[in-house]
């Protein structure tokens, strides 16, 4: 077993739940479903908001390993920085106030709502006809 300490956390949005290990590392280093944060993400916009957390508390020595499934690209990058959000409070509590002013210490609750029975979507109606 290993004496390296490490700091797990679980960030949540829609269906994508991602699980955040980070370990300090004097280079930061962020990989995601063991590939590149870059190449994962694909967009500079979501590799942005999965960074959010990091950029904010000016925190830059930590290798980041996540494991992300479900729901699409723009979600996972939020249960992402939802996630690396929760670990940076594991590591310091004087963190809590600068994150959680930003937001990303809340779960993000909206979700897509459930179809109706006789509606086409959850509040679409088929077209009404008078005759």
């Amino acid at each position: 077993m290993s004496d390296t300490k490490y700091i797990t956390a679980v960030g949540r949005r829609k269906t994508a739940v991602a699980r955040v290990r980070m370990v300090p590392a004097s280079k930061m280093s962020i990989t995601i479903n063991d590939m590149p944060s870059r190449d994962f993400l694909k967009t500079d916009d979501r590799e942005r908001t999965a960074h959010e957390a990091l950029h904010i508390v000016d925190t830059e020595n930590y290798a980041i390993t996540v494991h992300v499934s479900g729901g699409g690209l723009s979600a996972q990058a939020d249960a992402i920085r939802h996630g690396i959000a929760r670990a940076l409070e594991k590591v310091s509590a004087e963190l809590r106030p600068t994150l959680k002013k930003a937001g990303y210490l809340t779960r993000d609750p909206r979700a897509k709502e459930r179809k109706k029975p006789g509606l086409k979507k959850a509040r679409k109606a088929p077209q009404w006809r008078k005759r």
